[in-house]
This record gives structure tokens, sequence and C-alpha cells, in this order.
């Protein structure tokens, strides 16, 4: 595959270009272990490195052309200077891969809770609909009916765009995306025409990278601004009505952009009421464009009610028949380690759950108590190398929540797993807690405390397979753990086992 040059250049703000430029490339790269002929090399700007010292490395292996935001001495091919890096790095992986979201109708996703399971939710209504759908995010990548792992909730713009042209080749007629803070400040959703953006909720996470609320917040609203400006989609804001962020957001962009809001609230454009749920799913009414639908899905905890009314609303705006929508839900598939039940025949449940910021631990324990557990016990703790502010907050919460709480190692990554310990600590007023470092021995005292009818909520990784400290990453799934150790403790059945 090969383009014109000139043609990426014309897609992006340039400051200055040489004149020896080639006339065509053949791939794009970022990181220069990835450079191959023909390739242009970006020079980006990191937190911790500066790709430009990286040039002579991509040239080795055959860059031509290099695009940086200053001159690089001595760097052996042509070097185009442009304003900022990132921004032009997307705008020319959009026109190399042939502008594929203005192919697809692309729904994208924001918000500090809720992301992965309204994108699912989301891929899942508009599957059954349009047959051959995508979807990026932080559990996998999906092309119609292949699936790959997520290196990252939301690709680089290079990646991003490669995943969505081969969705579009692949017969994909829609895609349900995750969108990070991280990736609308890093301009990884940059170029990308979207038909519809949900925003979720806000919350205190990704402090250690915004620095402030108002800062995280000015992050997911630029993915909004984007839509306003969009030159061949007229995109739609599906907003929380309810959250208080949400209302922020509507205030800013509703003049601009047609916005449906969902909630709980009488003023919701989306609104659930009558909700209800036990152990294997929910049911509410759903008032919307002037009828009433009664909807039933196999979720539960009132923050996936908001959840489906993210991903009805998002449907909806897409061009989805929203009785079908409802009727989709029904069918909605279990969303790994959200809620996720372990299987296992004893007279106790056990679930997993990615809640890992103290919002998302609330709702999540609330939802278990409303199960009228005899005790709910929480296995949980916090990552390393992260905000750091909201570990003493997670603590509380447990504590308030729970009738005991076991805290533990999430990842530490290159943190010492007591320092983590100690500041959740911090957060602690009562007694109704012990610390235990290792994961699994944490794991195996929660089953050892169980007794009938009693929850266990194992919080904080979800999803994952391992476990990362400073050295590397090691194998760890929470749900696999929970039912080794669940199976090798002699434990008498449920009752409803027995009969």
């Amino acid at each position: 595959m090969s383009v014109p040059f000139a043609s990426l250049l014309d897609s992006t703000e340039v400051v200055s270009r040489p004149f020896n430029m080639p006339k065509e490339i053949t791939g794009l790269c970022y990181d220069s272990r990835k450079a191959g002929t023909g390739h242009v090399f970006f020079a980006l700007r990191g937190m911790k490195e500066d790709g430009g010292a990286f040039v002579r490395d991509a040239v080795s292996r055959g860059a031509s052309v290099v695009v940086a935001e200053q001159e690089i001495p001595e760097a052996g091919v042509p070097v185009v200077i442009v304003a900022d890096a990132r921004a032009s790095m997307a705008d020319m992986a959009s026109t190399f891969y042939g502008k594929p979201s203005e192919s697809l109708k692309v729904v994208g996703i924001t918000g500090t809770n809720g992301k992965t399971t309204t994108a699912f939710l989301t891929r899942h209504i508009l599957d059954t609909q349009l047959r051959r759908t995508g979807l990026v995010g932080t559990i996998k990548y999906v092309v119609a009916e292949r699936e790959m792992d997520a290196p990252r909730t939301t690709p680089e713009s290079i990646d991003l765009q490669a995943l969505l042209s081969e969705m579009r080749d692949a017969g994909c007629k829609a895609v349900a995306m995750e969108v990070s803070s991280h990736a609308i400040h890093q301009k990884r959703s940059r170029a990308i025409e979207f038909d519809a953006a949900v925003f979720t909720n806000l919350t205190q996470d990704h402090l250690d990278y915004h620095g402030t609320m108002d800062a995280y917040f000015e992050a997911k609203a630029a993915l909004f601004d984007s839509l306003c400006g969009q030159k061949q989609k007229k995109g739609r804001a599906i907003i929380n009505a309810d959250d208080r962020y949400g209302h922020l957001l509507t205030e800013r962009i509703s003049k601009k952009l047609t916005t449906i809001t969902f909630g709980l609230g009488v003023r919701a454009d989306f609104r659930a009421t009558d909700v209800r749920f036990d152990s294997h799913g929910s049911t509410f009414h759903l008032a919307a464009r002037g009828r009433t639908y009664l909807v039933r899905f196999p979720l539960i905890g009132a923050f996936n009610i908001y959840n489906a009314l993210a991903a009805l609303a998002a449907s909806f705006a897409v061009g989805t028949e929203l009785r079908a929508a409802v009727t989709a839900l029904a069918s909605a598939p279990q969303v790994p380690g959200r809620l996720e039940r372990v299987p296992a025949k004893r007279n106790f449940q056990v679930f997993v759950d990615y809640a890992h910021t103290d919002d998302a631990l609330r709702n999540v324990l609330r939802t278990l108590r409303e199960l009228n557990p005899a005790r709910l016990i929480v296995v949980v703790g916090c990552g390393g190398d992260r905000d750091r502010a909201k570990r003493p907050l997670m603590a509380a919460v447990s504590e308030n929540l729970a009738d005991w709480c076991i805290f533990t190692s999430d990842n530490p990554r290159s943190e010492d797993p007591d320092r983590i310990l100690a500041d959740m600590k911090a957060g602690l007023r009562g007694t109704n807690h012990e610390l235990i470092a290792d994961r699994e021995e944490a794991i195996e005292r929660a089953v050892e405390l169980a007794e009938a009818r009693d929850i266990i909520l194992i919080a904080g990784k979800g999803h994952e397979t391992y476990q990362e400290f400073a050295d590397g990453r090691v194998p760890f799934d929470d749900v696999k753990v929970a039912k080794k150790v669940i199976d090798s403790r002699r434990i008498e059945l449920a009752e409803e086992e027995r009969l």
C-alpha cells in the first residue's frame, strides 16, 4: 500500500516542509522499532522520552521522512515541521487509511465509569440490527467475528485508524468505541467522525495525569467540542442528566449539538422508572419519544440502568428502531469483569468487578447490598503509580458499605504494596478490616470467612488476567483464582443444589 505524501500533508497544519520530500509513503509509525521502508516516522514528545531521540533508529530501518515539532539535525531524511505532532499524526493516519470513520456509524463513549459496559451493550444492540459491527475498548477489540487483545482502552491514532479501516474492509457497518480521557487529551481520537458521543459520568480518577477535576472534565468535554467541528457528520451528544458534570456539559454544548439526555430524573429524554433487579437481572420502564417500553436485561445494579439507558439512546441516535433496541437488550452478554459471577455451587455468592474508583466501588457495593446478603465481604486494592488521592476514599467506601473488608494488592507496579495499603488505611475509622498484601491469600481469606447467604466482592481488576509488578507481569485472573480457591475447600452446597 502506498499513498501520495502530499495528500497527507494537505490534511494537517504544516509549519515548514523541505523540497526533497518523498512522493509516496508506504506506512506510518511512532515507534522506531516498527519503522519500515518508505514509512513516515512521527517524533512525538512523551512524558518520559522524546521521539527525536529515536529518529536515527527509525531511519536505519527504512523511514524516509520524519514529522516533528522542531528541527532534528542530522536526521538523514527530510523533516517536516508541524505545529502539533500528535494532531498531525491523527490527521495523516485518517487520510492514509482512507478516512474509515466516514464509512461507519461510530459511537464514542467517554466518562469515568461505565464506558466498557455501555460499549458492550451498544455494540450488542447494533449487532442485532446491522449484523457486522466492531468494538474498541478496555477488554478487547472486535472486528466482525475476529477478537483481539486490547493493549489499551483507546489505541494511538495510527493504530486506531488502521483498526477502523479493518472494520470497514470487513464489511462492518458500525463500531462502539471507548474513548478515554488520555486518548482525547493526546488527540488519539482526533480526525474520527462520530455519529454519537456518550458521556456516562465523571468522578475522581486519573488526577495523577490531569492534575485537577476541572482539567479532567475539560479533557472529556473536548470530545463533544470536536463534534461541533465535524465536516461530514452531524454528531449527537448523549449525556447523563443526573450527573453534575453531565449537567455542565449539556449547558456547554446543547446549543451547538443535538443533545439527548438520559437518567432517572423527570427531565431526561430517556428516563427509567420502576427499576427492579435481583441476582439474575434487571427490569425497568423506559419513557422515551412519547412512549413507554418494558426493558429486561441480564445485568444488575442502578449503574447498569444508566449504562442501558446510554446504550439505548446512542443506538437510537444512529438509526436503530427503539423497540428493536429494547428487545435486543434482553439477550445482552455478560461483560467480563463487570459484576461477573464466579461459577461455584456454594451457599454464598462471589462476584468480580473492575471497580477501581471510590464512586464505582460505592455503586457496586450498594447494588450487592440490595440483594440482602447475610454479610457483604469485599476484597479490594489500589493500583500503584496512579492517583494516590483516591486510595483512602476507596478504603472509606469499603468500610462504610461492607461488613468485612480485606485490603490487598491490585497492580502495585513500581510501588511497595505495603505503602499503597498504608495510603488506604489512612481513610479508615473502624475495625472491620484486615490487610493482606498477597492478593491470592486475600481471596482465600474471604472464601474462608464466607458463610451461608454471604456475598463476596473481589474488586479492582475485573477482566484483567495479570498482576503488574516493578519487574513485569505475572498471570493472575480474579475469576480463575476465586474458582480455584472455592473448589479446593469443602463447603456446604447451597440448599437448592442439595434438593
